[in-house]
Order: C-alpha cells, then structure tokens, then sequence
C-alpha cells in the first residue's frame, strides 16, 4: 500500500515533467526556446519540439502576413495645401531572432509602435517633397507615391526583424476647416468652365446660323437667276416664233394678234375703254378693214397696234356698278371717246 502511494505520484510527477518538455508549434508560427532570457533553440518548422522544463520557455510569433493601420496624419505637399491622410501596411516577422533582439518582451505590440513612427516619417518626407502637389497624391500617381513609401520603409524596419509587404493610402482628405472654401472654389471653377461652355456653344450657334442665311441667300439668287435666265429664254423663243409666223404670212399674223388682243382686252359684259375710235386697234371692227382690204403695211400698223395695247388690255375688270361710274359720258358733238361696243355696232364709222 505504501509503495502505491509513492510509484503514483512519482508516475504523475514523470508525466509532467515530459508533458512540460514538450511542445507543438503551429504551421503559422514560428517559436523560440528561451533559457533565461537567452534564446537557445529556433523552431520555424512545424511538429513536435523539446525543452528542459522549469529552465526553458516557448515564446511564439506569428508567421503571416499582419496587418497595421496607422493614425491620421497631417501632410503638407509643395503647394502648401493641407491634407489629412490615413494609411495602413502589411507586414510579416521573416527573422525571428533578429525580431526579438530588437524588440525584446515588447513583441509585436512594441514593433507596430516603432512601424509606426517609421511609416509616419516616411509618409511626411514623400508626400512632402518638392516635386510632390495635392493634386499629384489626388492623381494617378498616387501608386508611386505609395511605392515609393514602402520601399522607404522597408529599408528602416529591416533592422527590426520586419518585412513591409505593403504600404497603401486609404483616405487623403481635406482639413475640415479648409472643406467649406475649398468647395466654393471648386464650384466656382465648374461655374466659369460652364459659362465658357455655353459662350462657344452661342457663338458656334451664331456662326452655324449666319451660314445657313448665306447658304439660303445664295441659293435665292441663284434660283432667281437661273429662272430669268430661263424667262429670258423662252421670251426670245417666244419672239423668234413669233417672227417666224410673221415672215410667213403678215396679214394673217396682223389679223390674229389683233383678234388675241380683243380677247385679251374685251372681257365679259361691261368692259370699259377709253381710246380714240380712230386708233388702229379697231380696224379690224371696221367693216372695209374686217373684210381684208388695204395694203400690207396698213395691216402691220394694226398688229403692232394690237401688241402694244395687250398690256393695256390685260387688267381686271372692274364690277359692274364701278365700271359704270367710271365710264366718262362724251360730250354732245364730241367723238372721241366711245365704247368698244359702240363701236362694234356701228360699222363703216
């Protein structure tokens, strides 16, 4: 019975002392045996791993890739325009011995402070060269900026055990007291971009519409004059027929000109005109004349008579009433004035 009291604890005391001498480090880790603060042994590999218990430690530290946002900051690029910028960085421990040395028990809480600080005076000294404007960081230049930023800080945090995959910018804002007269501005700029917008589009508009006046001037004259050339034309036909029919037969072209001017100047019932009985625009009314005598030069007289009072006789009739009241009476014993059918009624006068 004694023996069992002491084999058990003995077996249980055995059992920790191995179990404690033995640890397992994740494949997303990496470990350190530590003895006294010394380091004694490096696990990167993941399994099984051994210590001397009550003498050594297992410190552990991640092996991905961390994630570190830093704080807002404020920037002030070449053309003096404040801007507030937020970034963040990725980064993994890719030296584990040389990660503790430089940070000691802090581990990776005391690293992201000095990544931090480091990235923060990276940010200001990039940002802030001479060449570098806030419309530059608002550009598409801003991935070279931020290259230019992680390489930087890689550089710095190598003696820190650390690799700096990346470095982005998540927000470049404008000081809130700045936002107000910065928006006026711009909507100032939009305004007069506008308004020159709609300048050029009226004087466009303008030009379009003095041309298209020109272009219907053009075209009005040009119609006009292609159609008197056309009149033209057709009036000399005309006249060449005309002659042509005359060099024919003179008296018959005499007798039908006149009888087209009668149409012409003797329409309806009550047609007034005021011509002397004796004008050649009747011989053909008068009886020795109707019947064809006289000489050939007596019958051109007429036709040339009978053309030129065409015009005249080309005009509207008037209404009956007012072509009565516009009908001179002829004086007792004077013959000069008469109707056309006055005339015609009395043959031989």
């Amino acid at each position: 019975m004694r023996r069992a009291t002491i084999i058990i604890p003995a077996i249980i005391v055995v059992l920790v002392v191995i179990l404690s001498s033995v640890f397992i480090v994740d494949e997303r880790e990496r470990a350190l045996v530590l003895q006294f603060g010394q380091i004694k042994a490096v696990k990167q590999e993941p399994g099984l791993g051994f210590k001397i218990p009550l003498v050594q430690e297992v410190v552990r530290y991640d092996d991905r890739i961390l994630s570190l946002d830093t704080a807002e900051i404020e920037v002030t690029p070449s053309d003096g325009r404040r801007l507030i910028v937020d970034a963040f960085a990725r980064y993994r421990i890719h030296d584990v011995v040389q990660f503790r040395q430089a940070v000691g028990v802090g581990g990776v809480r005391a690293a992201e402070s000095r990544l931090d600080s480091i990235l923060n005076a990276q940010i200001r000294e990039v940002l802030g060269a001479d060449e570098v404007t806030s419309n530059t960081i608002l550009s598409s230049d801003r991935a070279t900026l931020m290259a230019r930023i992680r390489d930087q800080a890689r550089q710095r945090a190598l003696p820190l055990g650390v690799e700096i995959v990346d470095v982005r910018l998540k927000q470049t804002n404008l000081p809130d007291q700045n936002l107000g007269a910065t928006f006026d501005r711009m909507r100032a700029e939009r305004e007069r971009e506008a308004a020159d917008e709609i300048a050029r589009g009226e004087e466009a508009a303008q030009r379009i519409r003095a041309q298209a006046d020109r272009t219907v001037v053009e075209l009005t004259s040009e119609a006009e004059r292609e159609a008197n050339v056309v009149r033209g034309e057709a009036d000399a036909e005309r006249n060449r027929i005309y002659a042509e029919a005359f060099q024919e037969d003179e008296e018959f072209f005499a007798f039908y000109r006149s009888l087209t001017a009668y149409q012409r100047g003797l329409r309806g019932t009550n047609t007034s005109m005021v011509i002397s009985p004796d004008s050649e625009f009747f011989d053909y009314l008068k009886s020795d004349r109707g019947r064809g005598a006289g000489p050939a030069a007596d019958t051109g007289a007429a036709a040339q008579a009978a053309a030129e009072a065409e015009p005249a006789a080309e005009v509207a009739e008037p209404e009956e009433d007012d072509a009565e009241a516009e009908a001179p009476a002829p004086e007792e014993g004077d013959g000069t004035a008469a109707t056309a059918e006055e005339e015609a009624a009395a043959p031989g006068q």
